[in-house]
């Protein structure tokens, strides 16, 4: 290893020529250190080495080697510094630049997860526009360094979101449908449609603001913000729903493309002649075919649509301001266009000359024309002439083309229609202007039935009540009007201020952008939309408002017979600005399916986040082409506008819900820089868009939200799982939080009370559950929709076994999704495990969700002397009682019936000795419940005792469980007082005898343990000696008493043959075989020193003298006889539930109250030991 020495000569800072003030300072600190990398050289002329004048490097290689040095540092000295290697640990081989700062030594070992400051920010200069969670964020992440640096987006706040606003919100309905829409509902009710739907549209841009501005927003637009802001289920949901809206409205463009083609630029291009299902079936070919061609043109490149839409923007900008300027030249000069009336009814005039709007015309004619039209009306009889001889001239009356229509025949006696004759024609100007006052007249409503005919109020006519004929030249209306319709009409002309959003990814600054930008756009559309209403109410007369299609002004689109200088500027500007929208229509909708097709929320949308090699959308613009065809087979702009209305005002409301929802919940990390925001502003605009999704068409909105529900529901069930930390997830926590502290008030009332279940279970070696079958019966215990806590405890220390109780809390989530039990896992690791369970019992749950009942199995071979099980079980149950908990200990849990396992038949029987709350009457109703259970009938058993009137006792408890709403049959057995057995005195005795050997045993144990301390070695072999020998003692005496019962979990072995022989007076030998194994401690040592005391029967007369505890005799009579009771009575049942015993005061009895329970429980296959909680849980009243 190379070794480098530098001498450095002291030199102040401020002397070096070459340090600025931004060089890193060498002199701050006495103790400071400059290193060299291994891989620099030294002599590099860099300005910082160069400026070091004063500095002499002397390189001296040591052990032959030419090794650039790994590692080198600047020592401070006395007058100089000294480097030395030795003061660097390389023994790793670690090069210095994979050193951190020095500065940072403390926390080097950590710096896998808690990385430096420096490269966070790093990262962040560096993010990318991706959506977030997408597979391609992460992947630009990790290899963001090997990519080419991408071209920095560069647009603003005017053209990165004003204008593409301005584009999307002006369309089809401002100049096809606004004047129809001033002119039904009249222009306060106009203004009030507009108002309304502005208002909406402004309180959710300021919504969007908020939700925008709180953080870097990606490309995805509002699917993105309603998605992280909602969760997946609403943000799938809602998404779909804009994408259906989006895809609708090129549809609705479209059409609005093909009605102005059609009817104002070539009307004779139409293929099927006529008017009502004629012009549907030639809107339906001929917006196929311009479908057709825009999705072309979109499949071949977006940017060519992309290069036409300023074109189309600057058209909607010229065809506005000719509005406006026609307007006010209207006030100096008015448009030529008449409007013919026939009383006040209003004519069709499309092919009606100017002179034609009479009934007769006089024509003047010379001598000879005379002649001939006599002679053709004598030959013809086309016309009845009458002759005014002027010298040469003559006058004749003549029929018009009208007059052919409301009469028979052109002649002037002919029969025609009697309004037709009760009134006259007149002509009105169509277009008053600006300072005729038609504004009066227009300010109210007209509303129109279907097949009525436009009429002029203001204009006197008979009164005959002569019904208008279909066949007559009159404008009729096209459908029924009234102010929910035209809500629902003109939503959309104020949709598209998410323009802005979804191009998030290409603005400079978008948290400043698209709050300034799309609130501009919309208080600009705004004001031209109801300057518009005011305009064309006191501009353009009423009936030709009211005219749809322009009849009335021969054809005449009616907006363009107020432009300046002529009609055909907004006529041309409006179509090419709907196939403009149109186009971005179809070009916005598939890459909306594309993003929520690649987030994988939905699974069948999979496909549609494929595309081309430039991953342009080809599948989703497939389906977006057909969805749209769907809407163009409807036809009518009239009834697609509410439908794409639906979908937007959806979006739109959950927009509004998720910045309200956010700004009340507080949510930590909800801080948006756009500050002018509140819930209440958000609320409201949530409520209109509510309210006109029903006031536009009520069936319309209940059809959206049923698709909106079912794509929820089916993300929720079958969708990909996200976490993207949403405020529904923050809204779970605060009403969470709100519910324990309103449960928290109070405990609660009986009616209220239901099994909140706390599951003990164990693990072994293998981290597998012993005992699956108490989840099972767990789960079968669930009509009572309590919580569910499952339990268990890991053995060891928790920095030990941290990752032990991570693997055994992953077993028990796999258990409980395969039993379907909805609850909540907990793993406690603790040195003992009767510690463990002490400890879970009293921290699990929180506030008034808090276990209230303890689900644990019987602890097997527990007569097994190494088998510490059953402390821990006698521990529980003490925990359990002190805690005021309910317990329930099934007993053979391996026979119970799993879930695909139903009873088809049998009996629950219920054995209620004493009251402890009700447990054992609520118990059987919540199993039957369960299909495992339902068809099981109920008995209860109860016990009577001498004192005791069974009779009564039995009507009680039928009475009893009439208020309580439970079906069970009610027994009562009576229990008659009798002398106890000789099997009953035995069996106390061996107990007591096994106890005390036990105990022996635990003595010499920590004799043991006392002994192997130096010092007190005298009698160590004789103790060992003398337990070895007790142990096996005690095995001898277990394999030869095989006192275990009748379907225990260890042993199928039982010892009924003994009792039954003992009972009935068995022989000697047998009594002796009992008896023998019988020992205390001096007979154990003299059997030791002799080897003869088991041959000779004297030598245990001392020990037959033994008499049992007394109480403990009454304790095992009480046992012996309940079980042979409940055996006769319920050998036959699918579950028997008792009551389980309390455990006794002096834990010196711990052995014998197993044996209690032993011998209670014996013959029985199904037991569920019950223990209350002390309080009661089910009562009579309701």
């Amino acid at each position: 290893m190379a070794s480098v020495r530098f001498t450095v000569t002291p030199t102040k800072a401020e002397d070096l020529p070459g340090l600025s003030d931004t060089s890193p300072d060498l002199s701050s600190r006495s103790g400071a250190r400059v290193r060299f990398g291994s891989r620099e050289s030294v002599n590099r002329s860099d300005p910082l080495s160069e400026s070091l004048g004063g500095v002499t490097t002397v390189a001296t290689a040591a052990g032959g080697g030419a090794e650039t040095p790994e590692h080198s540092s600047i020592e401070p000295g006395e007058g100089n510094s000294k480097i030395s290697s030795v003061y660097i640990n390389n023994a790793h081989g670690v090069d210095d630049d994979d050193f951190y700062d020095r500065n940072l030594a403390l926390f080097e070992e950590e710096m896998d997860t808690r990385p430096k400051v420096s490269s966070l920010l790093s990262r962040l200069a560096n993010y990318t526009n991706l959506t977030q969670g997408a597979k391609e964020h992460e992947e630009a992440e990790s290899i963001g360094e090997k990519k080419k640096a991408s071209k920095s987006p560069q647009m603003g706040t005017f053209m990165g979101v004003y204008l593409p606003c301005l584009q999307n919100i002006f369309g089809v309905i401002l100049f096809l449908r606004l004047t129809w829409v001033v002119g039904t509902a009249g222009i306060l009710q106009a203004l009030c449609i507009v108002f309304i739907c502005c208002c909406c549209t402004m309180l959710t841009a300021i919504s969007m603001s908020a939700i925008a501005t709180n953080g870097v927003v990606p490309a995805g637009g509002s699917y993105f913000m309603i998605s992280r802001s909602l969760g997946p289920e609403f943000g799938g949901a809602v998404g779909l729903c804009f994408y259906l809206g989006t895809t609708f409205a090129g549809a609705l463009y479209i059409l609005g493309a093909v009605e102005i083609l059609l009817v104002y630029i070539a009307p004779k291009a139409a293929i099927f002649e006529g008017e009502g299902a004629a012009m549907l079936n030639n809107m339906r070919i001929y917006g196929t075919i311009f479908l057709l061609l825009m999705s072309l043109l979109v499949f071949v490149g977006v940017k060519y649509v992309n290069k036409l839409a300023s074109i189309f923007l600057a058209c909607v900008i010229v065809s506005i301001i000719s509005i406006y300027v026609g307007a006010l030249v209207s006030a100096f000069k008015e448009p030529h266009f008449p409007v013919c009336m026939l009383g006040n009814r209003t004519i069709n005039s499309h092919d009606v000359a100017d002179d034609q709007c009479n009934k007769t015309v006089m024509v003047q004619m010379t001598d000879t024309m005379e002649t001939n039209l006599t002679a053709a009306s004598v030959e013809n009889s086309t016309m009845g002439p009458t002759l005014f001889p002027t010298q040469t001239l003559a006058m004749m009356e003549k029929t018009t083309f009208l007059w052919e229509h409301f009469c028979q025949g052109p002649e002037l006696n002919a029969s025609c229609d009697e309004y037709f004759k009760s009134n006259n024609f007149t002509k009105i100007k169509g277009i008053p202007g600006l300072a005729s006052g038609i504004i009066a007249e227009n300010l109210w409503s007209s509303y129109l039935s279907k097949g009525d005919v436009l009429e002029k109020r203001s204009l006197s006519s008979s009164h005959i009540s002569h019904p208008s004929s279909a066949h007559h030249l009159y404008v009729f209306a096209d459908i029924t009007t009234s102010f929910t319709l035209l809500v629902g009409i003109f939503f959309p002309s104020v949709t598209g201020i998410m323009a802005g959003s979804n191009r998030s990814g290409d603005l400079k600054d978008a948290q400043r952008s698209i709050p300034i930008g799309t609130i501009l756009a919309i208080l600009t559309t705004s004001i031209v939309y109801l300057s518009s209403v005011v305009l064309f109410g006191a501009c353009i007369e009423g009936v030709v408002l009211r005219d749809k299609f322009g009849y009335s002004v021969k054809g005449n689109l009616v907006v363009g017979t107020l432009a300046w200088p002529s009609p055909w500027v907004i006529v041309i500007g409006s179509f090419f600005s709907t196939c403009g929208a149109g186009l971005q229509s179809l070009t916005g909708a598939p890459r909306l399916l594309q993003a929520i097709a690649k987030d994988n929320i939905i699974p069948f949308l999979r496909v549609f986040g494929h595309g081309k090699a430039n991953g342009e959308p080809t599948w989703a613009l497939l389906l977006t082409a057909l969805i749209a065809e769907l809407g163009i087979l409807i036809a009518s702009l009239d009834l697609v506008a509410p439908i794409l209305t639906m979908f937007f005002l959806m979006c739109y409301l959950f927009v509004n819900l998720a910045c309200a929802l956010q700004t009340l919940l507080r949510t930590p990390n909800w801080r948006p820089r756009f500050s002018y925001y509140h819930w209440t502003l958000s609320f409201l605009g949530m409520t209109i868009c509510l309210a006109l999704m029903f006031i536009s068409s009520w069936y319309y909105a209940i059809v959206a939200m049923v698709i909106a529900g079912m794509i929820y529901k089916y993300i929720e069930y079958h969708g990909a799982e996200k976490e993207w930390g949403d405020g529904i997830r923050g809204l779970s926590l605060s009403a969470a939080r709100y519910a324990l502290l309103r449960l928290e008030e109070g405990p609660p009332h009986t009616k209220n009370w239901r099994p909140q279940v706390l599951v003990l279970l164990k693990l072994d070696e293998d981290a597998h559950v012993k005992s699956p079958r108490l989840l099972t019966f767990a789960s079968q215990l669930k009509a009572g929709k309590g919580l569910t806590i499952v339990g268990t405890v890991v053995p060891g220390n928790f920095l030990q076994s941290y990752g032990e109780a991570l693997a055994a809390e992953q077993t028990l989530k796999h258990l409980m999704d395969k039993e379907r039990v909805k609850g909540f896992c907990q793993c406690i690791v603790a040195q003992k495990p009767r510690e463990g369970i002490s400890h879970m019992i009293q921290s699990s749950g929180l506030g008034g969700m808090k276990p209230n009942t303890v689900v644990m199995g019987w602890p097997h071979a527990w007569r097994q002397s190494d088998d510490p099980t059953w402390k821990t079980f006698i521990n529980t149950v003490r925990v359990t009682t002190a805690a005021h908990l309910a317990l329930l200990v099934p007993k053979n849990i391996s026979l119970f019936p799993s879930n695909s396992e139903p009873c088809t038949e049998g009996y629950i029987d219920v054995w209620w000795i004493v009251h402890d709350g009700g447990m054992l009457m609520l118990l059987p109703f919540l199993l039957r419940q369960h299909k495992v259970w339902r068809k099981c009938a109920m008995r209860i058993f109860t016990v009577a005792q001498m004192e005791d009137n069974s009779i009564q006792m039995k009507k009680d408890l039928a009475t009893f469980l009439y208020h309580l709403r439970i079906e069970a049959d009610v027994e009562v057995v009576e229990m008659h007082d009798s002398d106890i057995s000789a099997y009953t005195y035995e069996r106390t005795l061996m107990m007591e005898q096994r106890s005390e050997m036990l105990r022996q045993m635990r003595l010499s144990k920590s004799d043991r343990a006392r002994e192997g301390n130096p010092g007190s070695s005298s009698s160590r072999p004789e103790a060992g000696g003398a337990t070895r020998s007790q142990a096996q003692l005690v095995k001898d005496r277990n394999s030869m008493l095989r006192l275990t019962s009748i379907g225990s979990d260890d042993d199928d072995d039982t010892d009924g043959g003994e009792r039954d022989r003992a009972a009935s007076g068995g022989g000697s030998s047998e009594h002796h075989r009992r008896v023998q194994m019988t020992w205390t401690k001096e007979k154990t040592s003299q059997y030791r020193a002799t080897h003869s005391g088991c041959s000779t029967p004297e030598g245990f007369r001392d020990m037959l003298s033994i008499r049992p505890d007394h109480s403990n005799v009454r304790r095992m009579h009480t046992a012996v006889k309940l079980n042979e009771v409940i055996v006769n009575k319920s050998h036959d049942a699918r579950l028997v539930l008792l009551n389980m015993p309390g455990p006794p005061r002096n834990t010196d009895g711990d052995e014998n109250y197993m044996e209690f329970l032993e011998v209670l429980t014996e013959g029985l296959e199904r037991v569920l030991l019950v223990r209350g909680g002390g309080s009661e849980v089910i009562t009579i009243y309701s």
